[in-house]
């Protein structure tokens, strides 16, 4: 995955990055997880060419750690889900008779949906502090306004 965008802020080896949202992000169910603005969306990157504040950079992600967050954001919660609903009839069938099974296939299902939504939030704290999950600045595209230059900085 790569986006282009505008360096805001530096800090070590760490940039923010301020790139604009696509069209794709207007018809997302989670776009307000996104740290955005009306200018675009800001995203934390590795900054191994020095890319100074103002100047335009190309920011990449692996498409492998982007695969992997994709599947554990959205497949986790789908697969432990339907897991649960199907646990949840068959115990719903064998040991509470008192109760209609669709009803604790429900529960089951909505108990592990939330337990993984939960698994998910702490993945995601341990993610944020490794390098291999940020998206890194590949190169500068251009120069900042202040610094007079245009093309490879």
């Amino acid at each position: 995955m790569e986006e282009t965008g505008i360096v805001v802020k530096t800090d070590g080896i760490m940039a923010t990055v301020r790139v604009q949202k696509k069209s794709a992000c207007e018809g997302c169910a989670v776009k307000g997880v996104c740290e955005s603005t009306p200018e675009g969306m800001e995203i934390e990157a590795l900054n191994p060419v020095k890319a100074k504040v103002g100047q335009s950079v190309r920011v990449s992600m692996k498409p492998y750690t982007y695969l992997k967050g994709t599947m554990i954001v959205y497949g986790l919660p789908l697969i432990l889900f339907i897991a649960g609903a199907i646990l949840g009839k068959n115990i719903g069938e064998k040991y509470i008779t008192s109760m209609d099974s669709d009803l604790v296939a429900a529960i089951c299902g909505f108990v592990l949906l939330a337990l993984s939504m939960l698994c998910i939030k702490i993945w995601s704290k341990r993610a944020e502090t490794k390098t291999e999950y940020k998206p890194v600045i590949e190169a500068v595209i251009r120069g900042s306004m202040e610094d007079g230059r245009s093309g490879m900085g």
